[in-house]
């Protein structure tokens, strides 16, 4: 495409003069002038024709992308390269056409606008760009329409502000509107480009719905054992709003439950919690009834001529009975009793009652974890507490039990009340000296001189307080009551000599001035001690006596030493022989013992298992006559005699092998091993067998003479045995 053509003919001027292609040259059409052009885009952007001079676009042109370019254009001879003039500059201007479409900064816009806002509100301004040419024409005038969002919303045509176009829109009834906007070049005429955005715009919250109870009437019920803030149940008013425009305060306004209910907001919820104010009882009052009011936490002041913004409602609540603990009429108990009241006396009571209108009877019990020394006991009908022992102020002042209550038709219903048991004094303890004293007086003290001053003291408790009274008769010392639970010891003679008497007990009489008076004597011992000039003591009555029979201490600390070094050989020696081992009764199973020997008391016979080991008898192999017995030194009552021992014990043999054949052959028998023992004394015993296992064998061959001469713990036996064997002769 030919844009430009230029005359290089000079005219006096600086400046090439440009034509269009096409007209006559200056120079001669002989060929040998030649174009050549420089500068912006030449080569690239623009060409030119170097016989004709005619300038070329050489690609599609866009202004938006560069609209001037700066070029120079020379004549030169063809064939010389000589230039025939000076460089010519001209500028080339790119017209602008409407080749670009608006475009909006954002693809969606997002907007917010209160509710029951005013006609024109203000809303959003969107704003277009068009990359053409403003100055030239209309490409880049732009016009703003709406093409979704009536008649909710309007456009300014000419700036893009958004506006409200209907009033009093609810968000309650919608919250979400998407509004399509235009944007059109050209000045909005036919032909001309546009683009649109999206905006969305959401309606604000206003506090502009007053919440509203949906029932009239609730009703709730709670149990009477329901505890201080324990709650009974939930209602809630409905409020349109949202967030903070529907946050509720309830409160309760009238009703005879006023006082026994409360109520909270649940923060969360936005809930009325009824809470319980004060302990209920079935029995008092079942039923209650409350007045509750809602309104809003933050009102509209723009908006209050849409209310009233308050509801109220009225809720009924029943209290529901429950098998209650008894109740003791007070809490705690405080009883007073005298320490000197006797085991059984009553001392107090307690009362319970058991609050259900059954009225089921009450039994009463000592906790005896409070009890452990059974000091109490209680009767179970009537609650009247007994003494079981006699009290000791001095010993406890306070007692603390603890009473249990419980119903007699359900033991599980119990209540406990402390019982705090104060033991009251009386003058039952004789004042005594409060400390022990340990009194001198000097040989050389003269009459009237003060050796103790003493005092004492009462476990007893009077109300006026203590008051004591001293006195002392004594031919050597005398006693000044000092009147303030004091007294002072002094002389009434001076020249003690401890040689004479080295100690002196004063019998000093101590009473009390409460009733009965109680009074006793206390003695205080007065040692008479050797002192200097100034009265210090020197020595005193027993190492004095010591030291004059001429022993010093040394000699007394070595007497000493080798008293108790002999006191300890003799208890080491003691000690010794109480360790020494003893030889046990029986040292192996052949050690069998077949000696009679006495006890000092009669023998049970067979029956007798406590001092001799009859498991020893039952094998006659491994007997070993004549082993006395070691533990005991026995003393014989009769003269050796040993009678033949059985040859064949055949008899007891065939009783055994009997024996065993019928528990073989039992069916009855127990599936399980058993042993059956038959005790024999054996062969060389020294009395033979004293069992009935050979009696059919050597019965009418023995002598029971022998046993008369066995002493008087055999008496018994002698005379049955001998008894018998006479009877068999007659």
């Amino acid at each position: 495409m030919i844009i430009l053509a230029f005359l290089a003919c000079w005219t006096g001027s600086s400046a090439a003069r440009l034509r269009l292609s096409g007209t006559q040259s200056c120079y001669r059409g002989d060929g040998s002038v030649k174009y050549v052009l420089s500068g912006e885009g030449a080569g690239m952007v623009f060409e030119i024709n170097a016989t004709s001079g005619d300038i070329h676009a050489k690609k599609r042109l866009d202004r938006e992308a560069k609209a001037f370019y700066t070029l120079r254009a020379q004549a030169v001879n063809r064939f010389t390269g000589q230039p025939l003039e000076d460089w010519s500059n001209f500028t080339i201007k790119v017209h602008d056409i409407n080749d670009n479409e608006p475009k909006f900064s954002k693809e969606t816009f997002v907007a917010t606008v209160p509710e029951m806002s005013d006609v024109g509100t203000m809303v959003i301004q969107v704003t277009a760009s068009d990359a053409d040419d403003e100055d030239y024409g209309n490409s880049a005038k732009l016009v703003y329409s709406i093409l979704q969002g009536q008649p909710y919303f309007s456009v300014d045509p000419s700036n893009g502000i958004i506006r409200t176009a209907l009033p009093n829109m609810i968000r309650e009834n919608r919250e979400k509107y998407q509004v399509v906007i235009q944007a059109k070049d050209m000045a909005g005429q036919m032909g001309g480009l546009s683009g649109t955005t999206v905006v969305n715009i959401t309606l604000q919250d206003v506090n502009n719905s007053p919440p509203r109870f949906p029932h009239t009437a609730y009703h709730l019920s709670v149990p009477e054992s329901a505890q201080v803030g324990s709650p009974v149940g939930r209602i809630k008013a409905n409020d349109a709003d949202v967030g903070r425009n529907a946050e509720m305060r309830y409160t309760i306004t009238s009703g005879d439950g006023h006082d026994m209910f409360s109520v909270v907001t649940d923060g969360e919820t936005q809930e009325a919690i009824i809470t319980v104010k004060k302990p209920l009882d079935f029995e008092g009052k079942r039923l209650y009834q409350l007045k509750v009011d809602v309104t809003n936490a933050y009102l509209d002041p723009r908006f209050l001529h849409m209310g009233p913004f308050t509801d109220s409602a009225t809720v009924r609540i029943t209290v529901q009975d429950v098998d209650e603990p008894p109740v003791f009429t007070r809490n705690p108990y405080i009883i007073e009793v005298q320490e000197d009241t006797l085991a059984g006396s009553s001392i107090g009571m307690v009362t319970a009652r058991d609050p259900d209108a059954d009225n089921h009877p009450v039994r009463y019990t000592i906790d005896r974890y409070t009890d452990l020394e059974r000091l109490f006991n209680i009767d179970s009908i009537n609650g009247t507490i007994y003494t079981l022992q006699s009290l000791d102020r001095e010993m406890s002042k306070w007692h603390n039990i603890s009473i249990a209550a419980s119903e007699i038709n359900n033991a599980g219903q119990i209540t406990r009340v402390p019982v705090f048991i104060k033991v009251l004094d009386i003058n039952d303890n004789a004042p005594e000296f409060a400390m022990f004293y340990e009194t001198f007086v000097c040989e050389n003290v003269k009459a009237g001189q003060l050796i103790q001053t003493i005092s004492a003291v009462d476990t007893d408790e009077p109300l006026v307080g203590h008051k004591f009274a001293f006195s002392l008769h004594n031919p050597n010392f005398t006693l000044i009551d000092n009147e303030d639970n004091t007294a002072r010891i002094l002389t009434r003679r001076g020249g003690f000599n401890r040689r004479e008497m080295s100690l002196y007990l004063l019998p000093v009489v101590i009473s009390d001035n409460d009733y009965p008076i109680q009074s006793s004597t206390s003695t205080l011992t007065v040692r008479v001690c050797a002192c200097d000039s100034d009265g210090n003591v020197r020595s005193c009555s027993t190492e004095a006596l010591l030291l004059s029979a001429g022993l010093s201490t040394g000699a007394l600390v070595a007497i000493l030493l080798c008293i108790i070094i002999l006191l300890m050989i003799v208890v080491l020696f003691a000690a010794l022989r109480r360790q020494r081992k003893k030889e046990p009764l029986i040292i192996s199973k052949e050690d069998v013992r077949d000696n009679v020997v006495s006890y000092n008391d009669e023998g049970g016979g067979e029956e007798d298992t406590q001092a001799f080991d009859i498991g020893t008898l039952r094998n006659p192999e491994v007997m070993d006559t004549n082993k006395l017995r070691r533990d005991i030194i026995p003393d014989m009552l009769f003269p050796f005699r040993r009678v033949s021992p059985i040859k064949d014990n055949t008899d007891v043999r065939d009783f055994i092998n009997s024996r065993l054949q019928e528990n073989d052959s039992d069916p009855t028998a127990p599936p399980y091993d058993s042993l059956a023992t038959y005790a024999y004394e054996g062969n060389g015993s020294l009395a033979e067998s004293l069992s009935s296992l050979e009696s059919a064998a050597t019965e009418g061959d023995q002598e029971f003479d022998y046993l008369s001469h066995w002493g008087p713990q055999f008496k018994k036996l002698a005379d049955m045995y001998i008894a018998k064997d006479t009877g068999r002769e007659t």
